[in-house]
C-alpha cells in the first residue's frame, strides 16, 4: 500500500468513525481502496496517474457512475491531500458517514484530545451551588 493509503487506513481502521471500513475491497471488477458496507461509502486515494490524461479521468468517472448505480457513494482524495491535510480529509469522511448512517445507528464516537474539557448537561435536580 502506498504511504497515503497506510496513513488514512490508520485513521479509518480504529473504528473511531463508528462504522467498519474494509481495505482493498472488491466489487464487480473494481477494487476499492476503502469501503464501508454499512454506509455504502467508498474512499479512493488517487495518485498522479489518475490525472495524467483524460482517459484515466474518464475511467474514474465511469467507475464512480457504475458504483453509484449500485448505491455506493465514492469520495476521492489525492495523495497530496492525505499528506498535507489528513484531518480535513477525515472530517469530510465523517460528514459523509453522518449523512448516510441510519438514525438507528449508535452515534459516531469522537476522539477526545488530552486536556479537553467535556461539558455535560446538568440534571434536573441540579441546584445552584450543589455538585
Amino acid at each position: 500500500m502506498p504511504a497515503p493509503e497506510v496513513i488514512l487506513w490508520q485513521k479509518l481502521r480504529g473504528k473511531l468513525t463508528g462504522v467498519k471500513f474494509r481495505r482493498q475491497f472488491s466489487i464487480d471488477n473494481y477494487i476499492l481502496d476503502f469501503y464501508s458496507p454499512s454506509c455504502k461509502l467508498a474512499v479512493e486515494i488517487d495518485g498522479d496517474s489518475h490525472y495524467r490524461d483524460s482517459k484515466s479521468q474518464n475511467r474514474d468517472t465511469d467507475r464512480d457512475m457504475r458504483l453509484a448505480g449500485r448505491g455506493i457513494k465514492v469520495l476521492r482524495f489525492t495523495n497530496y491531500e492525505i499528506m498535507t491535510s489528513l484531518e480535513g480529509v477525515y472530517s469530510k469522511i465523517i460528514e459523509e458517514i453522518e449523512g448516510t448512517t441510519p438514525s438507528s445507528s449508535p452515534p459516531i464516537r469522537q476522539r477526545r484530545t488530552r486536556g479537553e474539557i467535556i461539558e455535560r448537561p446538568r440534571s434536573r435536580n441540579y441546584r445552584q451551588g450543589e455538585r
